[in-house]
């Protein structure tokens, strides 16, 4: 790579720079029209996602120097925000805790930042927001350690992915497994009948998206007033093994509770072993077995159903 190639991608780099610590507001004398400043808010934030921890494990976690981080420490100490206490295993560590005000504290910044972004991404077009997610989390991937569970965004159905669902399930059924093109009008059908037909308050597809472009997909629809049937999951292959399947399933679990219905069902094949060791974590239970011929091969069709009970 030439000198002005690098020269001209380092100016890019500081220039997003420079306009995104304007557009999230770091030059501002405080956090959010807070008391706190960026690195007393972001103290208190990591405070607040865990029970106890100690100055030197937090030191580490935000990258700070651990004289720095001690005088800060001791401002929120002083002002009620943050307590230590004794481990009761070990008595040379202190642990650290927000205190209920500390909580209070957090609670309003943590409201505050929501409504700000919210107000942000509320300015954008749906699908400008998933690119501009996507974006984040390209850019969190690659200069971050790897990717995480944050990545991973879940949208709703929008026009135009039916003809993805459709589309790569059977490219990918057709390879992996080598069916048929009857797969492939099974899929359009359901797919037809979902956007015909489907009721929003109790039928739902989902899409998820890595770096902006589809990896998965899933739906709930009625099999009746009480039950919900999941249908269509399907992970592109490159993204499997970053939880994209579970994390369809549990919003599909989710929702079902929260629409009203009692039990989930589901078909599926036995050669399937991703989507059943899915269900098999996530408590389904096998409840029906029966060969049958479809797609140009001899399957075993298997009937899947857990209660939603304790779904949380």
């Amino acid at each position: 790579m030439s000198r002005t190639e690098i020269d001209r991608r380092i100016a890019v780099v500081r220039r997003f720079n420079r306009f995104y610590t304007q557009q999230i507001g770091i030059l501002h004398e405080s956090l959010l029209d807070s008391r706190f400043s960026l690195t007393e808010g972001r103290i208190v934030y990591e405070l607040a996602q865990i029970d106890e921890t100690t100055a030197g494990e937090l030191a580490r976690q935000l990258g700070l120097d651990a004289g720095y981080l001690s005088r800060i420490l001791r401002r929120l100490r002083q002002g009620g925000l943050v307590e230590r206490t004794q481990s009761t295993a070990d008595a040379r560590r202190m642990h650290l805790s927000l205190t209920a005000a500390g909580r209070r504290a957090y609670a309003a910044i943590n409201k505050r930042s929501y409504g700000e972004i919210g107000a942000m991404l509320k300015a954008i077009a749906p699908s400008e927001q998933n690119r501009l997610v996507g974006a984040m989390a390209s850019i969190e991937n690659l200069l971050g350690e790897g990717r995480t569970d944050d990545a991973i965004v879940l949208r709703s159905h929008m026009p135009g992915d039916s003809g993805w669902v459709i589309s790569r399930h059977a490219a990918l059924y057709a390879e992996e497994y080598g069916w048929d093109g009857t797969f492939e009008a099974l899929v359009a059908t359901i797919a037809a009948d979902f956007i015909e037909t489907n009721d929003p308050a109790r039928e739902r597809c989902w899409i998820a998206e890595l770096d902006g472009a589809p990896m998965g997909s899933v739906m709930v629809v009625a099999k009746s007033k009480t039950v919900a049937k999941l249908r269509l999951l399907l992970v592109e292959p490159r993204a499997r093994g970053l939880g994209i399947g579970r994390r369809l399933v549990i919003e599909c679990l989710r929702f079902a509770k929260r629409v009203g219905y009692r039990r989930m069902t589901l078909w599926t094949n036995s050669n399937l072993d991703a989507a059943r060791h899915i269900y098999e974590r996530l408590d389904f239970d096998l409840t029906d077995e029966k060969p049958h011929l479809s797609f140009g091969h001899d399957l075993v069709g298997e009937t899947w159903e857990r209660s939603l009970a304790d779904v949380p």
